[in-house]
């Protein structure tokens, strides 16, 4: 299973988001840090979800990162994560 299916699965398990847009942007960071041959390494996350609601921006980013503990301990380089409540602005 790519990585980014994987990305898709965890935080759809873990967040039951509204509109979640994970983009693979391993292409952008050829020949950066943490790069590799065949890519999966960077990454861009757009979620929307009830459970971030009263929740601040570091609070949000440390509950994907929990959810996705494994993927960035391993594979993944780099996640850049945009998260927001329903209704909220910045959503995807």
């Amino acid at each position: 299973m790519r990585t980014v299916d994987v990305i898709i699965q965890k935080l759809t398990e873990s967040f039951a988001p509204q509109s979640l847009d994970v983009q693979d942007e391993s292409h952008l960071h050829a020949g950066h840090a943490g790069s590799r041959a065949g890519g999966q390494t960077h990454y861009r996350v757009y979620i929307v979800s009830d459970a971030f609601k009263g929740k601040s921006r570091i609070e949000r980013h440390r509950l994907i990162n929990a959810a996705l503990a494994d993927e960035l301990a391993g594979s993944v380089h780099a996640l850049a994560i945009h998260a927001s409540a329903p209704g909220e602005g910045g959503a995807a």
